[in-house]
């Protein structure tokens, strides 16, 4: 008989599940079948999410509430969707994003070869972004030091949902007051450790 189980990941341990938590409630799964990491999402090494994929078992659904839950790196997603979807053969339902449901049919054709097709764009589209945004650092590196600017390693090491929040300023999601907030740090400082994340040419998601 398949299961049903969900995935919630946050960048840090003060970070609020409650949003996710409560569409997985929405979709119907037992809390005890919810497999929570608080961890940055670079890589799959994950406690929770390891054990979550042992778990697994052929006709399994797996729900999670958005693809960047599950990790930042597109290509790793690819390999670890291309894995779960075929190697251990579930279905993979992506509650924000229902072209990632691959229970679904469109005219014939299957869900997971629709999913398979919407990961290769998503890829492709970041890849072009983290290209732009490459392009808009050193160009803003340039006039900064035209400027006289001088960039300085912070006092303190960033944190790990530094980077994306970083990011999420650099798409102009959010201003650089709301990134403090949410770094619970001052305006100045995060201004401070942008000069050194442009500067260094820092990771970008």
């Amino acid at each position: 008989m398949k299961q049903k189980y969900g995935y919630v990941r946050v960048s840090s341990k003060d970070q609020n599940i409650d949003r996710q938590m409560a569409a997985m409630n929405m979709a119907g799964i037992s809390v005890r079948k919810i497999f929570v990491d608080k961890l940055s999402g670079k890589d799959f090494n994950r406690p929770k999410y390891q054990k979550l994929v042992r778990r697994l078992k052929f006709g399994d659904e797996l729900y999670i509430k958005s693809i960047d839950r599950l990790g930042r790196n597109y290509d790793e997603i690819i390999e670890q969707w291309h894995y779960l979807t075929r190697k251990k053969d579930i279905d993979i339902i992506v509650l924000d994003f229902p072209l990632l449901d691959t229970r679904n049919q469109i005219n014939g054709i299957t869900g997971k070869f629709i999913a398979d097709l919407v990961l290769q764009i998503l890829s492709y589209v970041a890849q072009i972004e983290r290209e732009n945004i490459h392009q808009r650092q050193m160009e803003g590196i340039k006039e900064a030091k035209k400027r006289g600017v001088h960039f300085g390693r912070p006092k303190q090491p960033l944190p790990d949902n530094f980077y994306e929040i970083a990011a999420a300023w650099q798409m102009s999601k959010i201003s650089k007051r709301e990134a403090a907030r949410r770094l619970n740090i001052s305006h100045t400082t995060f201004s401070r450790w942008l000069d050194y994340y442009l500067s260094n040419d820092a990771k970008t998601l």
